[in-house]
């Protein structure tokens, strides 16, 4: 395989309700969208899921685009590949800039898993045939709000429901929502926003059965959340803190964690994720795949991550629809009963509705 062609593209879509986090609200989705093309026409698709502002982590859409096009590009056209995890060692001279670096590989799995005529989860070594999948909520105006949105997602069969909270907005909204719905599984998604100072506040929250709390204190932290691991009954989730195999074994070995969000994104790739994934199978821990609000090309990677044996817990790789009017893949990913087929067509299993990416198209730019 040689990539001979690659074309960038910046795109917005709107989503079909803002999504409240404790670090702000989103009311459009605009992502980096990577077309490559090797010497034998064929075409692969990936996605950057930085956002436009660096709230989440240090990239953003346009340092992703400064870095493709002034580094990871120039390192890997033209270069002749036998399998998609050398690309992780060609771009292993750059320092982080994980989001930029998983957008291109996951094009050259998609190519990969073509021409060996497999779909994406089978290259990735995935068993499943279907995935259960959950839902991630953002902060509500009102308690009430948040209660009927989760009716409805009960209603459509999700397996488990991911609430974002932050100081002030958190224990009595699981209360609330522990005593309307006893049995549902429930996670509470801190995106960083507590301190060891906030303790008493964290620790209320052992009395409803959560599955977990998710990166509940600052991002590049490994050391604090091992010690309130050992002050909670929940289990803590890391997300922002995991962006390598040598995170996790960290966080692991310091008891940090008792579960791991994989992101392909954040970690830098398929390659990537799929050595911690490995990892963790090894030492028991629990991963599942997190979102990122992406389209339907980024949520075709999530559900081949997630057919591997050890993402044992429900990801939020939801339906298309529940995020977009249109969808730029056909079929849309469709969820039923909160149960998601894994495509068995060769590459990530889905055509791409060129007009849809065309129509949210805001910019792009050819490589060669």
């Amino acid at each position: 395989m040689k990539l001979t062609e690659i074309t960038i593209r910046h795109l917005q879509m709107k989503l079909k309700s803002p999504f409240a986090t404790s670090f702000g609200t989103l009311e459009n989705r605009d992502f980096l969208l990577l077309e490559a093309k090797d010497e034998s026409g064929t075409i692969g698709w990936g996605e950057s899921v930085a956002f436009r502002a660096p709230w989440y982590t240090e990239e953003t859409m346009m340092t992703n685009w400064h870095m493709l096009e002034d580094f990871l590009i120039p390192l890997l056209l033209n270069k002749e590949l036998q399998h998609p995890d050398e690309v992780r060692d060609t771009f292993s001279p750059i320092r982080k800039n994980n989001m930029a670096k998983s957008a291109i590989e996951g094009a050259v799995w998609d190519i990969y898993a073509q021409q060996t005529n497999q779909s994406l989860a089978a290259a990735l070594g995935g068993k499943s045939e279907q995935i259960e999948v959950g839902i991630s909520i953002g902060i509500q105006p009102t308690t009430d709000d948040l209660i009927q949105l989760v009716h409805g997602y009960v209603k459509e069969g999700y397996k488990r429901m991911k609430v974002k909270i932050k100081p002030g907005k958190d224990v009595e909204v699981i209360r609330a929502l522990r005593e309307h719905f006893p049995d549902l599984p429930i996670m509470a998604d801190a995106n960083s926003a507590y301190s060891l100072k906030d303790l008493d506040t964290l620790k209320q929250l052992d009395e409803f059965n959560l599955m977990m709390i998710e990166q509940p204190l600052a991002s590049d932290d490994i050391i604090d959340h091992a010690k309130l691991q050992k002050e909670l009954e929940t289990p803590i989730c890391l997300d922002e803190s995991i962006n390598s195999l040598e995170d996790a074994r960290k966080a692991v070995e310091l008891g940090s964690t008792k579960v791991i969000n994989v992101k392909i994104g954040r970690v830098g790739g398929l390659s990537e994720a799929k050595k911690i994934h490995d990892y963790c199978a090894e030492k028991g821990i629990s991963v599942w795949c997190g979102g990122m609000l992406e389209s339907g090309i980024g949520r075709a990677h999530n559900i081949a991550l997630t057919s591997l044996p050890n993402f044992t817990l429900p990801g939020d790789t939801s339906g298309s629809d529940r995020y977009w009017e249109k969808d730029i893949i056909a079929p849309e990913v469709i969820a039923n009963n909160g149960y998601i087929t894994v495509p068995k067509k060769a590459g990530i299993g889905y055509e791409i509705d060129r007009e849809a990416v065309d129509a949210f198209t805001f910019s792009k730019k050819h490589y060669r």
